[in-house]
């Protein structure tokens, strides 16, 4: 179990109809994200988490907290796992960002990895942040470490330790309140599980062992 990353997207947001852009943008948690993680904390009790840090937007700081039974001000943020940079795309649905820049919807469809927003980052650019921190952190503390962070920051990273291309990022499942579970190899980090929902399975020693895990170093 010492050797286990937890990678934890948030608990469920209030989403407008029709969906909006959400990158920078720091809405809480609501009710039913309040319960995911409230559920997942129940779940992770016995784990002895040596270290519990999340990206620096509320809904992952809230989400850490209830997970990890600690108040919101002890938990440590990491500015690197913040969820991608929109720029202008900011808080846009995709009706108003055709029309305010004609093609640009389309050509990020053609190159999801590298077409920035004006002003904000591209998917690349946030695998570039956030694979670095998480090696970081794995690097400098026994586990097991909990990182709670966002659909996109998560995908990145999985994406990369899993040497599927960005471009097809959005295959990789990451639903509200989802656990991810990534292992320490050596030097390298490895894939053990992707989107665990509800019930997580137990015992977690499963996790120790190496069948089917995918391997990275970067």
């Amino acid at each position: 179990m010492h050797d286990l990353i937890y990678l934890l997207r948030h608990g469920e947001i209030d989403r407008s109809v029709p969906r909006r852009f959400l990158g920078r943008t720091d809405p809480p948690l609501n009710a039913k994200g309040m319960s995911q993680a409230l559920a997942l904390g129940e779940q992770m009790r016995t784990i002895p988490f040596a270290r519990i840090v999340a990206s620096p937007l509320q809904r992952a700081v809230q989400t850490a907290a209830l997970v990890g039974g600690r108040p919101v001000e002890a938990i440590e943020v990491v500015e690197d796992l913040a969820e991608i940079d929109l720029g202008t795309w900011e808080g846009r649905t995709v009706a108003e960002i055709e029309q305010c820049f004609p093609g640009a919807y389309e050509e990020r469809g053609r190159d999801l990895a590298q077409y920035r927003p004006p002003g904000g980052e591209s998917f690349a650019d946030l695998a570039d942040r956030v694979c670095p921190a998480v090696f970081d952190l794995a690097d400098r503390n026994p586990g097991p470490l909990l990182i709670v962070a966002h659909a996109g920051v998560n995908r990145v990273l999985l994406s990369r330790l899993l040497h599927r291309p960005l471009q097809r990022l959005l295959e990789i499942p990451q639903d509200y309140g989802a656990v991810n579970i990534v292992r320490r190899a050596a030097h390298d980090l490895e894939v053990a599980a992707i989107n665990l929902l509800g019930q997580l399975p137990a015992p977690l020693s499963f996790f120790t062992t190496t069948q089917g895990a995918a391997r990275c170093r970067s």
